[in-house]
């Protein structure tokens, strides 16, 4: 890791929309990833307004989207084998492992995945 590249989990971007200045400082100068399953997430929420489809957009729009590949299919299978977790974390997981960039999360359920490079985010506590 050379603490420039980061992919961040879908309830980080969530994080970020609420106004967290803790992430928003953790992640400037960095290069930022989403798995267009993040991506997928955030615009298929049911009942977001247009305001706050705007803010996703603007926000996605700061973020290199990382698509689904061969390899990272591979990694989605195997993680899925290997490990209890849901499809979306599996590719969420996979895309980091494949990409080489660690993955900010506030999901504790990837922890269970050793090879995967994590910065865990607790809400409210500062990043360091």
């Amino acid at each position: 890791m050379n603490g420039k590249e980061i992919l961040v989990d879908t309830n980080i971007v969530l994080y970020l929309l609420d106004g967290s200045d803790t992430l928003a400082s953790f992640l400037e100068g960095k290069k930022v990833y989403l798995s267009f399953i993040s991506e997928l997430e955030l615009l298929g929420y049911k009942d977001i307004d247009p305001k706050q489809e705007k803010e996703i957009l603007e926000l996605i729009s700061d973020c290199s989207i990382l698509p689904l590949t061969d390899l990272i299919k591979r990694k989605y299978v195997a993680l899925r084998k290997l490990h209890k977790i849901k499809l979306a974390d599996a590719l969420i997981a996979a895309t980091a492992i494949v990409m080489g960039v660690p993955l900010i999360t506030s999901d504790a359920d990837f922890k269970k995945i050793s090879e995967l490079d994590l910065i865990t985010y607790k809400h409210g506590i500062d990043l360091t």
